[in-house]
């Protein structure tokens, strides 16, 4: 089954087709489906791992913030 995400893409190359089959078949992609849908996965794997990196810099602070500077307050 494909993805039509990925269908859409390949239509709406147009002059630049030619560019990205070079591209594909220089990277060792045997179609260009298979060119964006690795080229997808690793955009979304990319903002996975910047959601986490977000999250746990996010936890890190919130510790901080709560601590007191001095204990006399």
């Amino acid at each position: 089954m494909q993805n039509q995400e990925i269908v859409k893409i390949i239509e709406n190359l147009k002059g630049r087709r030619n560019y990205e089959e070079k591209k594909a078949s220089k990277l060792g992609f045997a179609s260009l489906y298979e060119y964006f849908e690795d080229k997808i996965s690793k955009k979304q794997k990319a903002l996975e791992n910047e959601q986490k990196e977000l999250e746990t810099s996010q936890a890190e602070e919130q510790p901080k913030a709560t601590k007191k500077s001095c204990s006399c307050c």
